[in-house]
């Protein structure tokens, strides 16, 4: 069972859930170093841009799979035990992702 810590603030995953976030941010990786070539071999502006715009995507992508766990376990269990101050926490946290 997934667990979140007030204290610590850390978070136990579950293997599945750790293979599939750390090989969305070996791919992620893989496309950061996949710009630095495009600019070593002097790319096209626009399709480096191209790409940075699916460097953006994927994070994004990567940022929606973990807040929905974070939702799904952390927030839950906080509310479950009567701690409304991870609410806070998630709206500052959303703020953030939404600049």
């Amino acid at each position: 069972m997934s667990e979140c810590c007030g204290c610590h603030k850390t978070r136990v995953r579950s293997e599945e859930e750790l293979k599939k976030l750390t090989n969305r941010l070996s791919r992620i990786e893989g496309q950061v170093r996949g710009l630095r070539e495009m600019l070593e071999r002097d790319v096209y502006c626009i399709d480096v841009l191209v790409q940075v715009s699916a460097v953006n995507a994927a994070l994004n992508s990567f940022s929606k799979e973990l807040l929905s766990e974070h939702l799904r376990t952390c927030v839950a269990d906080n509310l479950r035990q009567g701690n409304d101050e991870v609410v806070d926490e998630l709206v500052t946290a959303l703020q953030k992702l939404m600049k």
